[in-house]
């Protein structure tokens, strides 16, 4: 196998300032630096556990647009995005990778909007992605920007997909990586997760190296799609127990 086009990162936290508030993301205190040995890294773990954060900063360090797009995209919406990335060093492999895409669910529609924009010049190839569907515009862009040797990372890509559309997307990056490209994926779907040989690291707790079996997305839907009538009237009954006092009043 090709060596990988990102082979890792290091944070220079002697250089962050104390103020900075993702000093207080648990996954990320005690990292200093992490090795990515698979061509398709997941980030996994809760809402809030710092798995965006950490691959938007490796996304704009690596020279992407903040809100997404390729790394000739250059301009922006809202600047919201952490300045971690101003303390990484990525450990990449000698050469540059033939093209890259950063893909934000959160953001897409603003990149969907500069497409049409810059479609519109010389050799333009426009995609017209607002007049789709918004799966069918998640899985069209990311379809037309896989392949070759490239660096794709992608935040919550499943946001518009179905299930079906998400073993799509696998098929594409299955493809993509017979090709000598590599994924960073942030992502909460049991199916994405599932790509085999993947690396997958947890940001429940500090970040560490985990197996498919044990991240919370495949746990808990086994159990939901296991025992679902069980599952439910126990959340619900516990839910309700908790908005109503002991006796039953509210």
């Amino acid at each position: 196998m090709r060596p990988l086009i990102l082979q890792g990162f290091r944070i220079r936290w002697d250089e962050v300032p104390a103020e900075c508030w993702y000093r207080n993301l648990e996954s990320l205190q005690n990292t200093e630096e992490v090795t990515f040995r698979s061509p398709v890294v997941l980030f996994a773990g809760e809402n809030a556990s710092g798995k965006s954060t950490l691959l938007e900063a490796i996304a704009v360090a690596y020279g992407f647009n903040p809100e997404g797009g390729s790394r000739n995209y250059s301009f922006s919406t809202y600047d919201s995005h952490a300045n971690l990335y101003e303390y990484l060093t990525l450990l990449r492999s000698p050469g540059k990778a033939e093209w890259g895409w950063f893909l934000r669910a959160e953001s897409f529609y603003n990149v969907a909007t500069k497409e049409e924009d810059y479609s519109r010049g010389p050799g333009g190839d426009p995609q017209h992605y607002h007049m789709k569907s918004h799966g069918e515009s998640f899985l069209t862009a990311m379809q037309k920007n896989i392949g070759g040797r490239s660096l794709y990372l992608f935040d919550e890509p499943e946001a518009a997909l179905s299930p079906q559309a998400q073993l799509t997307l696998i098929l594409e990056i299955h493809r993509a990586v017979q090709e000598g490209s590599q994924f960073i994926i942030a992502t909460h779907s049991p199916i994405l997760l599932g790509y085999p040989d993947a690396q997958i690291f947890s940001f429940d707790g500090p970040l560490h190296e985990c197996a498919y079996e044990e991240t919370g997305s495949y746990r808990i839907t086994k159990l939901f799609l296991e025992r679902k009538e069980q599952f439910l009237k126990e959340l619900l009954e516990e839910n309700m127990y908790d908005e109503t006092g002991s006796d039953g009043t509210r």
